[in-house]
């Protein structure tokens, strides 16, 4: 018979926390003391588990800087195609599609599987996001669109579908603050998106899997049309800009030949 050790016992549990989200890239964890209050352990089999989450890479300690979770799941997909879509930027259009598709079947999910404490936390979201809009902060905006989607791919409970969510935010978040301030300079534009939202989230309360991903697959739909736009504007912005320095720097030619 396999004796589980605690301090295995305690770096599964914190490690199933990060798993599912419930502690994700940047949190810090409690302090020593009063994290081993919380799990009801000593605090050195608490040390003898975090530092088993520290060689996996999914924690890190700093002396006087706590203990802070890494992104050891995300870095792996992230990193190396951002430098794939620097070098490459048709790619963008691959991972719009790739979007498409994960926060439709996250949505479609999550309308079967989210409990009440997931839609407690859905619409949490949603208010906070919807209080953006209603004091037109942009910067709160993008922040809390992305934690509406998140936490509905959080609420799916699949985890790998919440942390490619994660990870595919990171990837095109320029992209998605530019998109988001060309939508908010068309205010036609600006309300349908947050139409949409609300839509997600009311198809969400109804359970109606079928609508709630149909609604999600509208919405990305609209915003990667959105995205094209915003790109073309933005070459012919670069384009005018060019115009004007080259008539800055070359000087006409005077007089006519004879």
């Amino acid at each position: 018979m396999n004796i589980i050790r605690l301090s295995d016992s305690i770096a599964n549990d914190l490690e199933r926390r990060i798993l599912e989200g419930s502690l994700r890239v940047g949190d810090r964890l409690p302090p020593e003391r009063e994290l081993a209050e919380q799990l009801g352990v000593s605090r050195p089999s608490l040390r003898e588990g975090l530092q088993k989450l520290v060689s996996k890479g999914l924690i890190r300690t700093r002396q006087g800087g706590g203990t802070v979770v890494t992104d050891r799941l995300q870095a792996g997909f992230v990193d190396p195609w951002r430098d794939m879509l620097t070098g490459h930027p048709t790619l963008q259009q691959d991972l719009l599609e790739f979007r498409h598709m994960l926060e439709s079947q996250a949505a479609l999910l999550a309308s079967e599987r989210a409990n009440d404490f997931d839609l407690q936390r859905i619409g949490a979201a949603f208010d906070a996001l919807e209080l953006a809009y209603e004091q037109d902060d942009l910067q709160a905006c993008i922040k809390q669109d992305v934690e509406f989607h998140q936490s509905i791919a959080e609420a799916s409970h699949n985890v790998l579908i919440a942390h490619l969510s994660a990870s595919l935010h990171r990837l095109i978040q320029d992209h998605v603050e530019q998109n988001l301030h060309y939508l908010h300079a068309h205010p036609e534009k600006w309300q349908q998106v947050r139409e949409q939202h609300r839509e997600i989230w009311d198809k969400m309360q109804t359970r109606n899997a079928q609508a709630v991903a149909q609604a999600a697959r509208q919405h990305i739909a609209f915003l990667q049309k959105n995205m094209s736009e915003t790109a073309l504007e933005a070459l012919r912005i670069e384009s005018a800009k060019r115009r004007i320095q080259t008539g800055a720097i070359v000087s006409p030619e005077h007089g006519v030949a004879s």
